[in-house]
């Protein structure tokens, strides 16, 4: 079964020998830009534990820097019992200990996020992909393209975003620059591109269609109704597919991209997401409410609700998969 991305945090800098593997050192390298990137999340929180005791204003001060970093008010609550529990339970005296403890409860509560996107199951796998304009949908498209044709798998784009006037040229683009084939049409109908693109991939073989749907609001129910089409399409070409439906959404926006996740959600049934421009944002703590949320979900979905990748800058190395211990020692470090 070939999944794309899984890893393990990488041991700490003190306790890797001086034969580290290129791989080693690039884990290294990403979490070390991970924490950079989350700084502002992490300053604000880490800042809690300054002081020399463990009261009741430690708490209210952590609870302020949760609520800041837009990790919402169940996550926060539930983060908050676990850790007084943990506290309690391990005897702890110091901030610094407690602060070790909050990195070990935000773990468990970010972990069911955790999971790699598996690609052997289906030939082709179908991935559908929406998201907001301007939530870097298309370029994280692109991204995933070149990992995908990295690793050796062969893959068909759909430019099935005729909403956005410059979405298939810039598709086209990341086609080109990765060498693989684009589905695409003049004025096209997004659902009649990627039934086309399903059918293509299929006769030719391919290991994964990717299939850029049209960025829009949630709140444009109209369009909402034609990303539902879309769906529906595709399992006319295909009647398995779509076999993974992600979205991406823009880690700035806090508890708005929660209300995107379960919007997007309620319409297509969501499997997977991607978190992007997570580089400066002081919201890092939304994963926590999306986590939160995700276990209490009621709408009918092929499977849970994953992060599979997260992305914190441009380059295509900073694009990687989401692991839930990483993410909470670089919001806390």
């Amino acid at each position: 079964m070939f999944s794309l991305f899984k890893r393990k945090t990488p041991a700490p800098a003190a306790l890797v020998e001086s034969s580290t593997s290129p791989a080693q050192v690039a884990a290294q390298n990403w979490l070390g830009r991970l924490r950079s990137s989350l700084q502002r999340t992490g300053s604000s929180i880490a800042g809690v534990f300054g002081g020399k005791v463990i009261d009741d204003a430690l708490y209210e001060e952590l609870e302020s820097a949760l609520l800041m970093a837009d990790a919402g008010m169940p996550a926060t609550q539930a983060v908050l019992q676990a850790l007084k529990l943990r506290v309690k339970a391990t005897g702890s005296t110091q901030p610094d200990q407690v602060k070790v403890l909050l990195t070990e409860v935000l773990t468990q509560v970010l972990l069911p996020l955790e999971g790699a996107l598996t690609l052997s199951l289906h030939k082709p796998t179908v991935i559908m992909v929406a998201g907001v304009n301007g939530a870097g949908k298309t370029t994280s498209i692109g991204k995933l393209t070149r990992h995908l044709s990295d690793a050796g798998l062969s893959v068909l784009l759909a430019a099935a975003d005729t909403f956005r006037a410059a979405a298939k040229e810039q598709l086209l683009v990341w086609a080109d620059r990765n060498q693989v084939d684009i589905i695409s049409q003049d004025q096209g109908d997004p659902a009649a591109v990627s039934f086309d693109a399903v059918t293509a991939g299929k006769a030719r073989g391919r290991d994964v269609v990717l299939i850029d749907t049209a960025g829009r609001l949630p709140t444009q129910m109209h369009l909402m109704d034609e990303l539902k089409k879309v769906q529906r399409v595709i399992q006319k070409a295909d009647a398995s597919a779509p076999h993974e439906v992600l979205l991406v959404i823009d880690g700035n926006t806090g508890q708005n991209a929660l209300a995107q996740v379960k919007a997007f959600d309620e319409a297509l049934g969501l499997t997977g997401l991607i978190v992007t421009k997570l580089d400066g944002t002081a919201k890092g703590g939304v994963l926590a409410a999306i986590a939160l949320w995700a276990q209490q979900r009621n709408t009918p979905a092929p499977k849970p609700l994953k992060v599979y990748f997260i992305g914190i800058g441009e380059k295509l190395e900073d694009l990687q998969a989401f692991n839930a211990e990483e993410f909470a020692q670089a919001l806390i470090s």
